[in-house]
């Protein structure tokens, strides 16, 4: 049995056609770092590092939270354009890092954050994702704290 020499030229051509596809697709294939420089609530001073310290009153209402978040390369070049995703608690907040690798996060009023009457502390996530990196994730990547 012999195949018609048409169906064996579109093989090779759809082969040849589906390497040039997959090879012109960017893969990642560097990591970044991510630092989160600041946070704290919004229109306080905020403190350096990645936990907020709230009091009893002010965590009965819902908390608008501003976080600076920097990302780099391997080498500690800014990853510019990046975007960066916070969520938890029943709040999100993201931004795109600038020309320097910053994105100020902060909580928006119809997405504040909210520790629950029993709750004393609470985490939030954080997400990065570049062209030509590996996704960032952290788990816990805030902290926020309700005193006594």
């Amino acid at each position: 049995m012999e195949l018609p020499i048409n169906i064996v030229v579109m093989l090779v051509v759809g082969m040849v056609a589906l390497a040039t596809l997959i090879s012109i697709i960017p893969t990642p294939t560097k990591e970044m770092s991510v630092f989160v420089e600041n946070a704290g609530l919004r229109g306080s001073t905020l403190a350096k590092g990645n936990s907020i310290i709230v009091d009893s009153s002010t965590a009965e209402n819902p908390l608008a939270i501003t976080v600076v978040v920097k990302a780099t390369d391997n080498d500690g070049n800014p990853v510019r354009n990046a975007n960066v995703i916070l969520r938890g608690l029943g709040g999100a907040a993201s931004n795109t890092t600038d020309a320097n690798g910053i994105a100020i996060l902060t909580t928006p009023d119809n997405a504040r954050i909210r520790l629950d009457p029993n709750q004393n502390e609470g985490t939030m996530d954080l997400k990065v994702v570049a062209d030509g990196f590996y996704d960032y994730e952290k788990k816990d990547a805030i902290i926020i704290i309700k005193t006594r």
